[in-house]
């Protein structure tokens, strides 16, 4: 007598093998693996591949061409969701795989993943998911302020040049030329809750990681130091510096800080592939 046993489909969800496999291609060989039905599923937590997992879920990807890390001009991806929901990796335009001539620690910008935010305003998005991880840069986010139209000036009113190390120089930030964004909800996806400053901030933990030496932490600390200073001064931010894990600058501030993996459901498609 036959028994037919009828074998539900595996859901296959996995993150990246960071530096080896893509979270789609880890998904791929694990399914190939298994060798019965499966639903693939990448995800991610807030860095590499957080584009590609919004997408495997649902949204449509939005390429365009932006500055990267070093200010080369190349191609970069976010997640668009019709509803108007769009999803922006920090290391799709700014990431450390973006250095084609090796890491800078003290110049890397994140103005391209600015110019990713803008565009996506732009169309029209009313929530922006900002997804931080694998970035190549230590500027507290001044790049990307400044490809929203804020200036960053010193004390002769000139603007300074884009990167971390500039930013000791650092004297006002103009905000009159800055995107409106009044009414575009932020959230940060971020898997780790570092504070800006101090020997568990940006600079001592990250900096290395970005191809600082111990005197360039030295010299990122000093201007992430001024960076917050300025901000909180001039746009009066409430909390001490030493306690931000970055500064947001009047209307680029988050309204919400989360989890990646904590947000991830909410953006792909589990529910679906669960149901």
């Amino acid at each position: 007598m036959w028994e037919f046993v009828v074998v539900q489909p595996v859901l296959v969800a996995p993150d990246k093998f960071k530096g080896s496999l893509t979270a789609a291609e880890v998904a791929s060989r694990v399914s190939a693996g298994l060798g019965v039905p499966t639903v693939e599923l990448p995800v991610a937590d807030g860095g590499d591949g957080t584009v590609d997992a919004a997408v495997a879920g649902g949204f449509t990807r939005v390429t365009i061409e932006v500055t990267g890390p070093t200010g080369e001009r190349i191609p970069a991806s976010y997640a668009w969701q019709a509803a108007g929901t769009a999803v922006v990796e920090l290391a799709e335009a700014s990431g450390l795989r973006r250095l084609p001539g090796g890491r800078e620690p003290l110049t890397a910008t994140s103005y391209g993943t600015g110019e990713l935010v803008a565009h996506a305003v732009h169309r029209g998005a009313k929530r922006v998911v900002l997804g931080l991880g694998g970035s190549a840069c230590t500027d507290g986010g001044a790049g990307m302020v400044q490809a929203l139209g804020a200036r960053l000036l010193d004390a002769g009113g000139d603007e300074l040049p884009r990167g971390g190390a500039a930013l000791k120089e650092l004297a006002r930030i103009d905000m009159s030329g800055f995107l409106d964004v009044s009414g575009v909800e932020f959230v940060v996806a971020s898997d780790v809750d570092n504070p800006l400053l101090g020997p568990h901030g940006a600079a001592a933990v990250y900096g290395p990681q970005k191809g600082a030496t111990p005197d360039d932490v030295k010299t990122l600390e000093g201007s992430l130091s001024r960076l917050a200073a300025v901000a909180v001064a001039t746009h009066g931010l409430v909390g001490a510096p030493e306690r931000r894990s970055s500064p947001r600058v009047s209307e680029a501030r988050a309204n919400e800080e989360r989890s990646g993996r904590d947000h991830e459901p909410e953006h792909d498609g589990t529910p679906r592939a669960m149901g």
